[in-house]
C-alpha cells in the first residue's frame, strides 16, 4: 500500500469517525460556548476531526497529482489496449474466432515495452486456444472459427 493511499484511507476514517460523534451527539443538548451543555464537546470533536481527515485527504490528492505529473503516460500500453477490442469486433466476423482472437492476444502482449516476440507468441497461442475451448467449444457460441476472408 502507497503512502498516498494510506493517507487516504487514514482521512476517511478520521471522516468516519467525526461523523460517529457528530451522529452520537445530536440528540444531546449543545449549550454555547459559556455554558457548554453535554453535546458541545462531541459536535467540536466531529468538527475538528472531519477537518483534519479533510486535510489529509486534500494532501494526499496533491501529492498523487504531483507523483502523476512526473511520469509520462505509456502512450504505446494505452493506444493498443484500446485499440484490441476495435480491432476485435471489426474483424471477428471476417477472419473468425481463432484468427480474431490471436491477432488481438498479439496487439495486446506488445502494450508492454518489456514483451520479447517468444512471449508474444505463447501468450497467443495460450490464449486463443483456452478462448477457443471457452467460447465454441464449451459455449457453443454460433462464431465461426474460421471467417469468409480466410476462404472458409
Amino acid at each position: 500500500m502507497t503512502n498516498r493511499l494510506r493517507d487516504s484511507v487514514a482521512g476517511v476514517i478520521f471522516i468516519a469517525i467525526g461523523i460517529g460523534f457528530a451522529i452520537g451527539g445530536r440528540n444531546l443538548p449543545f449549550g454555547t460556548a459559556l455554558r457548554m451543555g453535554p453535546g458541545y464537546f462531541p459536535l467540536m470533536l466531529a468538527g475538528l476531526l472531519i477537518l483534519i481527515g479533510a486535510v489529509i485527504i486534500l494532501q494526499a490528492i496533491r501529492e498523487q497529482a504531483a507523483a502523476l505529473q512526473m511520469h509520462p503516460a505509456p502512450w504505446r500500453g494505452v493506444v493498443l489496449i484500446l485499440a484490441a477490442p476495435i480491432i476485435f469486433g471489426a474483424t471477428v466476423r471476417g477472419l473468425g474466432l481463432l484468427p480474431a482472437i490471436a491477432e488481438v492476444a498479439l496487439v495486446s502482449a506488445f502494450a508492454s515495452r518489456r514483451m520479447s516476440l517468444t512471449l508474444a507468441i505463447a501468450i497467443t497461442v495460450m490464449l486463443t486456444a483456452f478462448c477457443v475451448l471457452v467460447f465454441s467449444t464449451l459455449l457453443g457460441l454460433p462464431i465461426r472459427l474460421i471467417g469468409p476472408w480466410l476462404g472458409s
